[in-house]
């Protein structure tokens, strides 16, 4: 069994899962911080929504600078609708199963590296990146996403299981 086929079932179901909470979104509440620290709703979850298209990044390109110092750098992706949001999830999600379908053992073993402001901030094999920038740390950012539904009275759709919201196991 192929790396990428390791790493589908659960791309597939944590997508699928995300899905669900993206389609809580309110479009009322974009704008939404529970601190002034925190991100808005709309923005924590455009980054939910982005965070798949690291994928593409992670094996199409050997490395990405987010703040080059010439050309276009990274824009943060913040939701401007729940139907915006869910279309921009759906595409990135599709590009990022058909990169990582396409990817072989060999690449995947190969480094990535992310550079922010001309330093290499991380460095590590392909398929690491896929599961600690791509699903974890989507994962990470959906539970905050969560928090925030929770805190506006939304209710919350069950990730693992019911939700307190959907019912019980027992």
């Amino acid at each position: 069994m192929t790396i990428a086929q390791t790493l589908l079932p659960e791309f597939d179901q944590e997508m699928t899962s995300t899905r669900k909470l993206l389609a809580c979104v309110p479009d009322d509440k974009l704008t939404y911080k529970p601190h002034e620290k925190s991100m808005a709703l709309g923005r924590l979850a455009g980054h939910v929504a982005e965070l798949p298209f690291w994928a593409v990044n992670a094996i199409k390109l050997d490395s990405l600078d987010i703040t080059p110092k010439a050309g276009e750098g990274f824009t943060a992706y913040a939701a401007p609708s729940q139907q915006d949001l869910l279309q921009t999830f759906d595409k990135n999600v599709a590009d990022a199963r058909d990169a990582i379908v396409g990817a072989t053992d060999e690449h995947l073993g190969r480094i990535w590296k992310l550079i922010l402001h001309g330093k290499e901030v991380m460095a590590m094999p392909r398929s690491v990146v896929l599961r600690s920038v791509v699903m974890n740390h989507l994962i990470h950012h959906r539970a905050q996403l969560g928090v925030y539904l929770r805190l506006n009275n939304v209710a919350i759709p069950g990730m693992y299981g019911p939700s307190a919201d959907e019912g019980r196991f027992f």
